[in-house]
This record gives structure tokens, sequence and C-alpha cells, in this order.
């Protein structure tokens, strides 16, 4: 049996949920699920710069829980961007913190 997931600190919520090729409609596009986890690393570890160990600090987590959703969250936006389909961020266990 898994261990039960923490709950993780987020401090962004995105303004939209979706991202998706111009030109292209929504339901003829695969979909790739981003957590806001997953964004709020993406936005920790490369818009602000933050090293794994302090990112992780920041989001209440271990650096090799941060670095396993970093690499997760990485992967999945290379496959939306070379494959041309469509993001949708949404889910996981966080709570919004100021």
């Amino acid at each position: 049996m898994p261990r039960p997931c923490r709950c993780r600190r987020i401090r962004c919520s995105p303004d939209t949920n979706y991202f998706k090729p111009r030109g292209i409609p929504l339901d003829m596009l695969e979909e790739v699920n981003l957590t806001l986890d997953g964004l709020e690393a993406v936005r920790l570890a490369d818009l602000e710069g933050l090293y794994q160990k302090d990112a992780a600090k920041k989001m209440g987590i271990s650096r090799q829980t941060f670095g396993n959703i970093i690499n997760s969250a990485h992967k999945k936006i290379a496959d939306v961007l070379l494959n041309a389909k469509a993001l949708k961020i949404e889910g996981g266990v966080v709570k919004k913190v100021d």
C-alpha cells in the first residue's frame, strides 16, 4: 500500500487552466494534465531560479519529491510543445498559501 500524499504548498494558481496550439480545436487535441504542484515546481525552479532544496522547503516537501515533481512536469511540458497537444492545469494535493 503506497504512502499517502502530503499536502503541497503553492503560491500561484494560473488565470487559465488550458493551453493549446492556435488554430486547432480543443476537441481534436490530445490532453496532457499538469498538476498545480507541478506548475508551482516549474515556477520556483525555472522562473525564480531556486535550487531544488530551497524550492522543496517552500512547498513543504522533501528534495527528492520536488525532483520527482519537476522532472514529471518538464516531461509533460516538452510533450505538449513538441507533439502539439493541449495542456490542462488542474488537480494535485495542494494548499494555497500567501
